[in-house]
């Protein structure tokens, strides 16, 4: 690529960045990283009636979060700062007026009332009213008004948008690095508004002066600005600017396959939509996190990763790093990706075996009250025993509540399977040679209690069963051998012991 490789993610602060949103980030991070280029974050806040306090605070943490931060953004390497477009809005006018003065954009005067009476009159005749090259000149704007009379409404300070002049009878070739070529007939598009009466500018025209001033080489974003593409691409042209590259992601789908995921698709079907937990700072109502509900962020985008991307191997399970190495825009599929809750458990399982075993100790003594009095060493000797059937943290305690208290009852079908009119005098002798062993070291438990049941005679389900129910409360867990090492000689017995009283 010979080109300086600049991308952007460029959310509006309107409230919690959707998973979908840390999808169009961590895109643009790993083609920004792969090319040894830079990813740069801007607050597109042009919409200030709908601005959410907190949001965009909520937007860096997630990305932080995730391990995808930006190069360059608000308080970080401004280079080509401010990054959030109400702290740059002075300088749009100056554009809008320019591509006035070019001939390619123009004043509208028309009032909301009028434009709903337009758009009546046409529902009424079975048509869709579309602002363009077939009525503009019926219309109240500078192209039907004369010079005069236009001057005379902007010296009286009459609202106006400024309106973009799309070409008639023309036809655009775009090229999209996810979608390939793309035709679109100048006819049937509208002419936007690219600076509002109340001084701000649209989305359009914002995000090509700022992608133009920011140097960006390669727009990435989602599916749902794909319409927009032959505007823009006609607003580089008219300014006579070269455009960035384009690609557009494909949707992220429901669990179904079928629609955009949605956050009620996520409050139905148990699972969030969110990296991070969200508190509407108007109505209070909480909003589920990844990282709050107990998932690692490399989980989070190994996942992430393969919606809507493959690398073309069997592999799935990636590092970042590896995902950076691997990540080639041209993988990236033009079909939308369903979201599959079940599949995002599984790359979690997988990274919950890769964490240090101080570290989940830590925040799993961090979640139980049970476990404020316990040594983290002893937790964390507790969890590298059962973590394999973990893949959460709040699994932890269900899989290794024994490590920590007697069991308080026990599996009503397990204690039918594992008791016999022999069991209470099994366990008594059990107990009696587990109290005479004097190196109470897993190797040394197992060999003396499986030699004691081969001279026995008798089969190891007889005394196994009961043992582990003892232990555990159930015919679950790790190694018994290992459980009794980590609760030691006398609290073995005891178990024991209560067993053979409750037969």
């Amino acid at each position: 690529m010979t080109k300086d490789v600049r991308v952007r993610f460029a959310p509006s602060p309107t409230g919690p960045l959707h998973i979908g949103g840390v999808r169009t980030a961590l895109f643009n991070y790993l083609f920004a990283k792969k090319h040894n280029g830079t990813f740069v974050l801007r607050i597109e806040d042009t919409d200030q009636n709908r601005y959410v306090e907190g949001a965009e605070n909520y937007i860096i943490d997630a990305l932080n979060w995730c391990n995808i931060p930006f190069d360059e953004g608000p308080g970080k390497n401004e280079k080509f700062g401010p990054y959030r477009q109400s702290e740059r809005k002075d300088l749009y006018k100056a554009y809008a007026e320019e591509l006035i003065a070019s001939g390619n954009a123009y004043y509208a005067f028309d009032t909301a009332e009028s434009l709903d009476a337009h758009r009546k009159d046409h529902e009424a005749n079975g048509k869709t009213f579309i602002y363009n090259w077939h009525n503009r000149l019926k219309l109240s704007n500078s192209l039907s008004l004369s010079a005069e009379d236009v001057q005379q409404k902007l010296d009286a300070g009459e609202d106006y948008v400024v309106r973009f002049k799309s070409p008639q009878d023309e036809t655009l070739h775009l090229k999209d690095m996810v979608r390939g070529d793309i035709k679109i007939d100048t006819n049937i598009l509208d002419d936007k508004v690219l600076f509002k009466s109340d001084g701000m500018p649209t989305y359009h025209l914002a995000n090509i002066v700022d992608d133009h001033l920011m140097q960006i080489s390669h727009v990435i974003r989602g599916e749902e600005w794909l319409p927009s593409l032959a505007l823009h691409y006609q607003l580089y042209k008219a300014f006579g600017w070269d455009a960035p590259e384009f690609a557009h992601l494909p949707l992220i789908l429901k669990p179904t396959g079928k629609g955009k995921l949605s956050k009620r698709d996520g409050d139905k079907l148990g699972f969030p939509v969110f990296p991070l937990e969200w508190i509407d700072p108007k109505t209070n109502d909480v909003s589920r996190g990844y990282k709050e509900d107990g998932y690692f962020a490399d989980g989070v985008i190994n996942f992430l990763a393969f919606l809507g991307w493959n690398p073309g191997t069997e592999q799935e399970l990636f590092s970042l790093d590896e995902l950076v190495e691997a990540f080639d825009i041209e993988r990236v599929h033009k079909a939308g990706a369903r979201f599959d809750p079940d599949k995002i458990k599984w790359f979690n399982h997988h990274y919950m075996q890769e964490q240090n075993n101080d570290e989940l100790a830590e925040a799993f003594k961090a979640q139980r009250d049970e476990l404020k009095d316990i040594d983290v060493n002893y937790i964390a000797m507790a969890v590298n025993l059962i973590k394999e059937r973990a893949t959460f943290i709040s699994d932890l305690w269900d899989l290794s509540s024994f490590f920590f208290e007697a069991p308080k009852a026990y599996d009503e079908k397990a204690f039918k399977k594992a008791i016999k009119d022999d069991t209470r005098a099994l366990l008594s002798e059990l107990a009696t040679l587990i109290n005479s062993i004097e190196d109470f070291s897993t190797e040394t438990l197992q060999n003396t209690v499986k030699g004691w049941i081969t001279s026995k005679e008798i089969g190891f389900g007889k005394v196994m069963m009961p043992l582990r129910l003892a232990l555990v409360g159930a015919l679950q867990g790790p190694d018994v051998f290992d459980i009794m090492f980590m609760i030691g000689k006398q609290e073995s017995i005891a178990r024991i012991e209560n067993l053979a009283t409750a037969i």
